[in-house]
């Protein structure tokens, strides 16, 4: 009896983890439909409906591995879904958004400029899909090197939905298309920068260490629910915020033992400069 009864419990928990299994994957199907639907939104022209669609596929991308780390269902197949979704959604659904929303300014100037112009625009837009591209074939193939402690508390470059998000909550901020040349130059400019970031070996904190199972104290969840109500009532403010801070805090961390390093030389250097001689009073002479 207790062996059909040990066989009961393995068939049943068996049935219970493939029932799950759908579970993180519904979240990332829900992520490829946020990518179909900006991208929809893109063509039309609605841009702003583009890039907060690709924020809510920020959310799902999110919540699928860690619904799939906290139900033990994560597969193979989960993560090649997983990465495909993250090609579409944060790779060439924020392209397609931040080309044609800084296309707009070439309307009205000459040819020439126009062309340099679009020129330009597609470059930087086909770099950030080849370089987050780039990115999750690396972070794959370190997922499958032996963890540490710095893999779990670090990402080795920019992820690419912190590089979508930086487009989409730009966009949502300002919302109507750029319409300078100027501008439009300094935002592709920001494109070649983002996606640089996320070949780059620049560290950026994963938050993986956050157990949502453990019990949290009620000023965590005070500040959860305050952030929370920022966003839905200031969005625009508090996404843009929130998406330049991440972005710059790889590159201010990496600055910050430089700065230390080069203050430390000035100040050996300060202190090994030896101390001017005053002269004797009595070899001075007074010409009369």
């Amino acid at each position: 009896m207790t062996e059909r009864r040990q066989r009961r419990r393995i068939r049943d928990r068996a049935r219970l983890q493939n029932g799950l299994s759908i579970v993180p994957r519904l979240f990332t199907v829900g992520n490829i439909f946020c990518w179909y639907y900006a991208a929809i939104s893109t063509l039309r022209g609605n841009y702003d409906n583009a890039a907060v669609a690709i924020g809510l596929g920020i959310v799902l991308d999110a919540l699928d591995g860690r619904i799939a780390r906290l139900t033990k269902t994560a597969s193979d197949f989960g993560v090649q879904l997983d990465s495909i979704a993250d090609v579409l959604t944060f790779g060439i659904a924020p392209a397609m958004l931040a080309f044609s929303w800084g296309l707009q300014s070439i309307v009205g100037i000459e040819a020439n400029i126009a062309k340099h112009v679009h020129q330009l625009g597609w470059l930087a837009t086909f770099a950030f899909v080849v370089c987050g591209a780039l990115r999750l074939a690396r972070f794959n193939i370190q997922t499958k090197k032996p963890p540490d402690i710095s893999s779990k508390r670090y990402f080795v470059g920019l992820p690419i939905p912190a590089g979508a998000g930086m487009i989409a909550s730009v966009v949502h901020f300002f919302k109507e298309p750029i319409l300078l040349v100027g501008s439009a130059l300094l935002w592709y400019l920001l494109i070649l920068l983002v996606a640089f970031l996320m070949i780059s070996t620049v560290r950026y904190l994963s938050f993986k260490e956050l157990d949502v199972r453990k019990p949290r104290p009620r000023r965590a969840l005070f500040m959860t629910a305050m952030l929370l109500g920022l966003i839905i009532f200031y969005s625009e403010v508090v996404l843009l915020t929130l998406a330049i801070i991440y972005v710059s805090s790889g590159p201010i961390a990496k600055l910050v033992p430089f700065s230390s390093r080069f203050a430390q030389i000035v100040r050996r250097a300060i202190a090994s400069r030896p101390e001017p001689s005053e002269p004797a009073h009595g070899n001075i002479k007074v010409n009369p």
